[in-house]
């Protein structure tokens, strides 16, 4: 497979994560708490089981589990409780910035520190070599991207009325979803280094007979459980607090369907993004093989401008805006490969 196809596969995930948070306008009577975690069960337990039954040879799976390394188990568990914070305030940054500016600004950081994070977990100097100083150097060009954005948020906010703000994004809340989107991208950033992790069993997929396409997804499945039980709590103790938990058995019929398959098809949206990530990054040449992380990344930020082009999250907020929106964007984008240069 040539370079070009394993791109694209990496695009097919990187539209359906871009998406993913679309369905969710279809969902009635339900607080934010609830569909989050409806969605989060058909992201983080459902969809990783059903993929890797239907994509690994038949008996595969369970033999596997049993011959991984306990130690890489157990670290794509934890790597995957942290991406859990990160992917909670990924909720939350686009429930009050919108699918456009909160997935540009978390996913650019996530981009960043998702390259930084096993370099300097592993006790790299980044400031000693070329390597680190062309890493650190992307970094610094992604928060000054993520600047831009956030002054054409404030441009936004400025120009449009409080009535047009709250039709393009309901909730809209600026200096909240910006503070917020920046944790989710730090926190986020571990969901690579639990890939990263995760390689013994990768190796031990491919021994197994996997197809080199699929040897990812035995370590997705470790790595969303601990995403799942973060989430979990979280929007446990917010049904509770809340008592919202009454959302459940508030709904019936039509209506609890209706909430049950968008939140589900958001589910499976998001999760398309590492499964055909997995199989475009197993594909790309070695010396391409590093920027893979960016091009997700790249690609989810340019899709959800997409999305709030359509969605009009920008609709009335001024020419000048838009040119600065476009600018942070495009900053943004390019910072995701120069922090790979090396």
């Amino acid at each position: 497979m040539n370079s070009l196809s394993a791109i694209g596969l990496i695009a097919i995930g990187s539209l359906g994560a871009s998406s993913f948070y679309v369905p969710f306008r279809k969902v009635k009577k339900w607080s934010w708490e609830s569909y989050w975690i409806a969605q989060g069960l058909a992201a983080w337990l459902i969809a990783p089981w059903l993929f890797a039954l239907l994509f690994l040879p038949e008996g595969a799976l369970f033999k596997i589990i049993a011959a991984s390394p306990a130690s890489a188990k157990w670290l794509a568990i934890l790597f995957g409780a942290l991406w859990g914070v990160g992917g909670l305030t990924f909720g939350l940054s686009i429930r009050y910035l919108g699918v456009a500016m909160g997935q540009s600004v978390a996913l650019g950081f996530c981009a960043a520190f998702g390259t930084l994070i096993p370099p300097v977990v592993s006790g790299k100097n980044l400031f000693a070599t070329t390597e680190g100083i062309l890493m650190m150097t992307g970094v610094a060009a992604c928060v000054a991207g993520i600047a831009v954005i956030g002054y054409a948020g404030a441009l936004k906010k400025k120009n449009m009325s409080e009535d047009e703000r709250k039709l393009a994004v309901r909730e809209f809340a600026l200096k909240k979803g910006l503070l917020i989107a920046v944790m989710s991208g730090i926190m986020s950033a571990a969901f690579n280094y639990g890939y990263e992790v995760g390689q013994p069993i990768d190796k031990l997929a491919v021994q197994f007979g996997v197809n080199p396409l699929f040897q990812s997804n035995v370590t997705l499945i470790f790595i969303l459980i601990g995403g799942f039980i973060t989430n979990f709590g979280y929007c446990a103790y917010l049904n509770i607090k809340n008592k919202t938990y009454k959302d459940y058995l508030s709904v019936s019929g039509n209506v609890f369907f209706n909430n049950l398959f968008f939140t589900f098809l958001a589910g499976f949206l998001w999760f398309l993004q590492f499964h055909f990530y997995g199989m475009g990054k197993s594909q790309l040449p070695g010396g391409i093989a590093v920027f893979a992380w960016s091009i997700l990344m790249a690609l989810n930020i340019a899709f959800s401008n997409i999305w709030g082009v359509i969605l009009r999250e920008w609709k009335g907020a001024g020419r000048k805006t838009m040119i600065v929106l476009a600018v942070g964007i495009v900053i943004l984008i390019l910072s995701t490969f120069v922090i790979n240069l090396g």
